[in-house]
C-alpha cells in the first residue's frame, strides 16, 4: 500500500479531527493537511492538490459535498472520500449522484479507511457495506415505485416535494385542482402509502433527492 500520499483530513469537530490525523500518523501516513471547516478544506484542496481528501459532510461555511461540487469544477485530480455518521437515503443518493470515490461511516475501524484509500488509488469507488445495504435495501425499492409513475404523477409529485399546495400545482403545469386531486390519490395508491393528509407530503420530502433525478 502506497503510503506516500498527501492526504487532507476536514472535520470540524477539534477532537475527532485530531483522533483521525492521529491514527493516520500512527498508520504511517505522513504528508497530512488539516482543515476545521469547509472553506479552509476548499482553499486547501485548490492550493496544495491533496491525493485524498476525508471530509466530513456537516461542516461550517461549506459542506463536504459542496466542497467536492466547487472542486470538481476545478477539474482537481484530488480522490474524495466522505466520513460520516450518516446512513440516510438522501446522502446516500447524493455521494451516488456526485461520484464520489469513498464513503464511509465514523464509526467503522481505521482500517476501512486505509481498504478505501487502496481502493481508490486504483480507481476503483470503495462504500461502507451500510452503505450498500441502504441503497440496494431502500433506494433501489424506492426508485423501481418512482418508476412505476407516469411522468405527470412524478411531476406532481416533485412539486409536492417543494411543499406546494394543489392549487399551486394546477396552476404551475395547468391542470384544474380535481385532476390534480385526483392525480395525488393515484400516486398514494401506487407508493404504497396511507392516506392521511399528510403522509405523500412527507414521502415526497424524504425521497427528496430521488425525485430531483428522474
Amino acid at each position: 500500500m502506497n503510503k506516500n500520499l498527501k492526504i487532507l483530513v476536514a472535520d470540524d469537530h477539534p477532537m475527532l479531527l485530531k483522533g483521525l490525523v492521529q491514527e493516520f500518523t500512527e498508520n504511517g501516513y505522513h504528508q497530512l493537511l488539516q482543515a476545521h471547516n469547509g472553506a479552509v478544506a476548499l482553499e486547501q484542496i485548490l492550493s496544495e492538490t491533496p491525493d485524498v481528501a476525508v471530509l466530513d459532510i456537516e461542516m461550517p461555511l461549506l459542506t463536504g459535498f459542496e466542497i467536492i461540487t466547487k472542486a470538481k469544477q476545478h477539474s482537481v485530480a484530488t480522490k474524495f472520500i466522505i466520513l460520516t455518521s450518516h446512513k440516510e437515503k438522501g446522502f446516500i443518493i447524493r455521494a451516488k449522484k456526485l461520484n464520489i470515490d469513498g464513503y464511509l461511516l465514523k464509526d467503522e475501524p481505521f482500517s476501512e479507511i486505509q481498504n478505501c484509500i487502496e481502493s481508490i488509488q486504483n480507481d476503483i469507488s470503495y462504500f461502507s457495506k451500510k452503505f450498500e445495504q441502504v441503497f440496494e435495501n431502500q433506494v433501489v425499492p424506492t426508485m423501481a415505485k418512482i418508476n412505476f409513475l407516469s411522468p405527470s404523477e412524478r411531476t406532481i409529485l416533485r412539486l409536492v416535494a417543494q411543499r406546494k399546495s394543489s392549487k399551486e400545482i394546477g396552476e404551475i403545469i395547468q391542470i384544474s385542482y380535481r385532476t390534480v386531486q385526483k392525480h395525488r390519490t393515484n400516486i398514494i395508491d401506487k407508493l404504497g402509502l396511507d392516506p392521511a393528509p399528510d403522509a405523500l407530503l412527507m414521502w415526497a420530502e424524504e425521497n427528496r433527492e430521488l425525485l430531483q433525478n428522474i
